[in-house]
């Protein structure tokens, strides 16, 4: 993968469909990289230009070891589309990929034509989540992946789902480094009060069965946005329905980015 670097960090990514055609930038999840997106961009590569990437802790980029911020992280999406010298584009963001394409939108609210947000939200975790994930970086830290892999699987990804590459993936992430973007996630600050600032188009999916982040956080993020095209629900779903359910997802993604990003 190629790799931009920013702020002595080396990020990965990268950039596949169509260079002429309107780009689309993909955040992915937590624990995740951008590969969790393959399923969508195979029916999307044909109508825009498709550009993910591995943010700060995870996938290629791998471990950090300094403090972020999802600020930060939005900085770091800023920054690949300077090196790739794209003047706009559209967001698409899963979870926490979503907490950093909002903050992304409210630094250069006029760069960006479209927004898609899958199973986020804009305000903060209540304290025991906050504490369950103090909790994992606690125990990451002194055993790694093993003793958390499988009730990770069934919080961000679901049990009807072959998530055997991802545990396996999780197994490999270093100790050293992941407490930063453990505190990233619940050291993250209420963006709901500048919803109202983010006026480009947009969509909202959620999992009917979201154990990560509640379906009502998605309809309270959508009826929060001043220019919501349509919140769909995605049944049976759990946290990643773009990766567990992408045939209920293409259709109506492509169908927003083909309308508002032309």
């Amino acid at each position: 993968m190629p790799q931009f670097k920013r702020n002595g960090l080396h990020l990965s990514y990268t950039d596949t469909g169509n260079v002429d055609k309107p780009a689309v930038v993909f955040s992915h999840g937590f624990l995740m990289d951008g590969s969790m997106f393959d399923t969508n961009i195979a029916v999307l590569k044909d109508h825009f230009r498709c550009i993910t990437w591995d943010q700060r802790g995870f996938g290629k980029t791998g471990p950090v070891h300094q403090s972020f911020d999802f600020w930060d992280s939005a900085l770091d999406l800023l920054g690949l589309l300077d090196h790739l010298e794209i003047a706009s584009a559209a967001l698409v963001g899963m979870s926490q990929g979503g907490f950093l394409s909002m903050r992304a939108a409210l630094l250069e609210p006029a760069r960006f034509r479209a927004i898609c947000l899958i199973s986020t939200r804009s305000g903060v975790d209540a304290q025991p989540v906050i504490d369950s994930f103090n909790h994992l970086k606690k125990t990451w830290s002194n055993n790694g992946a093993g003793p958390v892999a499988e009730n990770l699987r069934t919080l961000l990804i679901g049990e009807d789902f072959d998530a055997a590459g991802w545990v396996d993936a999780w197994h490999k992430i270093p100790r050293a480094g992941f407490d930063h973007p453990v505190e990233a996630l619940t050291g993250r600050d209420d963006i709901t009060e500048r919803l109202a600032e983010i006026t480009c188009p947009a969509i909202v999916f959620h999992g009917e069965c979201d154990p990560a982040i509640n379906i009502e956080h998605g309809r309270s993020l959508a009826n929060g946005l001043p220019n919501l095209k349509e919140f769909v629900t995605v049944e049976n779903a759990g946290h990643a329905p773009c990766l567990t359910h992408p045939q209920f997802v293409n259709r109506p993604l492509r169908d927003f980015l083909l309308r508002y990003t032309g």
